[in-house]
């Protein structure tokens, strides 16, 4: 890692950049409630790791450090916020949301090869036993909240037949791929406030270009290291000597305790101060990392690159604790396995695994940023019973970095 004097931000949605004397925020996605209730109030500007100062790994992030690096891949986020304080099981107060990353235009008949790894299982990644059995990933994987699975995976369903309306009639089923973390220490989650159409509306505004990081989408409700958690991501771009290739990573961290967060090899997490504020301080979490490379990898060389992002993890401090749910999938937009293929063969481009180390390196840098950059870009939330996440101090963790280095 490597300090430097933080660049000015740049000014990309989802970034709380200055207007006249004051502060916007600019809206990352659809945000339901009448209300925006559940902020800090004020707070100083969040930034992203790099803006910072916090440069981490030798090799260079695509233009938008973002897994919509990897072209034709969209994200979407919609987020729910509204009522405070008392919880009243299935009313609110409401903290949650749903991401949706779509692997390319039409993954439904131009399947994108996928493999995935389970580093901790006290959670859940639906559909991953097609994904293992298949080789591909053929539809948008969604993130969200624990009790909100079926509502998610009813959504999904929703859109991908109305796009293919022969699906389970003259074409196939599909078991969809959605991905959860336990946002209960802050939202209502028996509420299950995450409809079907919610997640229709995430996929349908899901877009490439710069992705909103920190309590927005499925990240709303998320605690990680004992601050403000939620969705990161960054990308990284090899030389055109190692084949111009891009891995793009996406999180949703809630992961982690206070006393184990590293940043850049120094420990800040130690000399922080101890978690006593956050709700169910010393809890376990869970993260979801999404891969995504332009690579022409195969389903097996993907799942190479989904265990490494747990080295990415474990260089933030990450021990995959016994109650948590660590679940990575890979998919690569370099090759294309086609729906019903008239001929009995197709060709495919396969990447040497002589070849392959670059990529390695590059995803464990990439998942490391993007859960610094959860961390740094989330805002303080305040959610049911008023129990308040702070978010990370970026001044005070500045000063931490300076002193470790």
């Amino acid at each position: 890692m490597h300090i430097r004097r933080p660049p000015v931000p740049d000014l990309w949605p989802g970034c709380l950049f200055a207007i006249m004397t004051g502060w916007l925020l600019l809206a990352p996605g659809p945000v339901s409630g009448a209300d925006r209730a559940g902020g800090g109030g004020a707070e100083e500007p969040r930034l992203r790791a790099r803006e910072l100062g916090i440069v981490i790994g030798r090799y260079q992030p695509g233009p938008l450090n973002a897994i919509t690096d990897v072209a034709g891949v969209k994200v979407g986020h919609l987020t729910l916020i509204r009522g405070q304080g008392a919880l009243k099981p299935g009313e609110g107060p409401v903290r949650t949301g749903v991401t949706v990353v779509i692997p390319r235009e039409d993954v439904w008949r131009k399947k994108v090869p996928a493999g995935a790894f389970v580093l901790n299982g006290t959670g859940e990644m639906t559909g991953l036993a097609w994904v293992a059995e298949s080789g591909f990933l053929e539809y948008p994987i969604a993130l969200t909240s624990t009790l909100n699975i079926p509502r998610v995976a009813n959504g999904v369903m929703n859109w991908m037949i109305a796009r293919y309306p022969d699906i389970g009639i003259r074409d196939d089923t599909l078991t969809p791929v959605v991905a959860e973390c336990d946002d209960s220490r802050l939202n209502d989650s028996q509420g299950r406030h995450v409809s079907e159409q919610d997640v229709v509306t995430a996929l349908d505004s899901a877009s490439g270009g710069p992705v909103a990081e920190g309590s927005v989408g499925a990240g709303t409700g998320m605690v990680s290291y004992g601050f403000k958690g939620g969705i990161g991501t960054s990308s990284r771009r090899l030389s055109d000597e190692d084949g111009g290739y891009t891995v793009g990573v996406l999180v949703n961290a809630n992961h982690g305790r206070r006393e184990e967060l590293t940043v850049g090899g120094i420990p800040v997490g130690q000399v922080y101060g101890k978690d006593t504020g956050s709700p169910l301080a010393g809890g376990e979490g869970s993260v979801i990392v999404i891969l995504a490379t332009d690579a022409p990898l195969d389903a097996r060389q993907l799942g190479r690159l989904a265990k490494r992002a747990a080295l990415g993890l474990a260089r933030t401090g990450s021990t995959a604790r016994h109650g948590s749910g660590d679940f990575m999938l890979a998919f690569s937009t370099g090759n294309t396995v086609p729906h019903y293929p008239k001929e009995r063969t197709f060709v495919m481009t396969h990447l040497a695994d002589t070849h392959l180390n670059p990529l390695l390196s590059v995803t464990v840098e990439a998942t490391e940023e993007a859960v610094l950059n959860a961390l740094t870009a989330a805002s303080t939330m305040v959610g049911r019973d008023n129990r308040r996440v702070e978010a990370i101090s970026l001044p005070r963790l500045r000063a931490l970095l300076a002193r470790g280095r």
